[in-house]
């Protein structure tokens, strides 16, 4: 679709009836062709990365929402049995795997008779260590949407490049020919930038956007790690205190 919108676009600037997206794909040179087939790659990864992540954060942001006031519930109970049972339910959820190591952790030492603070330090480093996978699957695909919004315009470039070379090897072949000699070349370089720009502003966008989101999530589990370390201390007073 991006690449007949680029041919489209060059079409109207073409001149005499005759010269449409058929003839203009005729004039493509070998690596005219490599340069419109790797935009094409780079544009279908881009939407594939795009819907991908699309669903896999709203999917996220459901479970989390119907995540939380089921925990928080279970908690405020004292059941972290149930809490853990409520996290494996919302396997989807951001909040739900940072929660979810947290209490198995905590629930490891509960049958004690007193948590120590060596076994309180053991689960906030399993709540940091989920934070970092669950960060790290959450930015999955993320540099490949970067790749491809500051390649693409320097792969149209050379496209670019290779059409403005073959325009005037046509003029050094026939210097007496118009510009239907060099239509073909001029056309290939139009219709590469065109392309690399139509694959590159979109990838950007999208990039910032998922990036904004993972931040967002990011926030999200620092805050969910730190109330439950508040609520581990709490536990932690009541068995002394009992």
């Amino acid at each position: 679709m991006t690449f007949l919108v680029s041919l489209g676009a060059v079409m109207l600037f073409a001149e005499g009836p005759s010269f449409g997206i058929y003839d203009i794909a005729k004039s493509l040179t070998y690596p005219g062709w490599g340069v419109i087939i790797t935009l094409l790659i780079q544009s279908i990864y881009m939407i594939a990365v795009g819907i991908e992540r699309y669903l896999t954060y709203n999917k996220a942001k459901q479970q989390s929402r119907q995540y939380a006031p089921k925990v928080a519930q279970a908690l405020k109970n004292s059941n972290i049995d149930e809490a853990i049972n409520i996290s494996d339910r919302h396997k989807d959820s951001h909040l739900a795997m940072v929660v979810s190591s947290g209490l198995k952790e905590f629930a490891a030492h509960q049958g004690s008779a007193e948590i120590s603070a060596d076994e309180m330090q053991a689960s906030e480093r399993a709540l940091d260590r989920a934070i970092a996978v669950k960060t790290a699957e959450l930015k999955r695909g993320l540099a490949g949407l970067a790749t491809v919004g500051s390649t693409a315009p320097f792969v149209g470039l050379f496209g670019t490049v290779v059409g403005i070379i073959g325009a005037f090897q046509a003029l050094k072949n026939n210097e007496s020919a118009g510009i239907g000699a060099v239509g073909g070349a001029i056309a290939e370089a139009l219709v590469a930038t065109a392309f690399g720009i139509l694959v590159a502003v979109p990838a950007v966008w999208l990039f910032n956007y998922f990036t904004n989101k993972v931040t967002s999530f990011g926030v999200e589990m620092e805050n969910s790690a730190s109330e439950l370390v508040d609520y581990f201390i709490k536990q932690r007073s009541k068995q002394l205190r009992g």
